[in-house]
């Protein structure tokens, strides 16, 4: 096995990447273009993109509770902006950075090696 073979073995897409990109572009999208419909798709594909890469590295339970905390990010922003009277992009900032976080620690941080005596 070359060692650009090993390379790309070992690198693996972030699913906090596309957390952020679900949550962030996807509310820039609908403001920018003024549907709401579009950033709404955006949302739910880099949903069910990141929900695929849960499912096959972290499991079942771990896709799941990453998938709550995803769509409850999306409406907490709505909660901070709407009802609390923060800024929309603020909220949206704060809900993607919080979102990301969690789901890079749980789901995309690398395995602890552990060297052999």
């Amino acid at each position: 096995m070359s060692s650009s073979t090993l390379t790309r073995a070992r690198t693996r897409f972030p699913s906090a990447a596309l957390v952020a990109v679900g949550l962030a572009a996807g509310f820039g999208v609908a403001q920018g273009t003024g549907i709401r419909a579009l950033g709404g798709v955006l949302f739910a594909g880099a949903g069910v993109a990141a929900g695929v890469l849960w499912l096959r590295r972290r499991g079942w339970a771990t896709a799941v509770a990453l998938a709550a905390l995803y769509v409850a990010a999306f409406v907490l922003a709505h909660v901070l902006a709407i009802g609390v009277g923060l800024p929309a992009w603020l909220a949206v900032s704060l809900v993607t950075l919080a979102a990301a976080g969690v789901t890079f620690g749980v789901a995309d941080r690398p395995a602890e090696t552990v060297d052999a005596p």
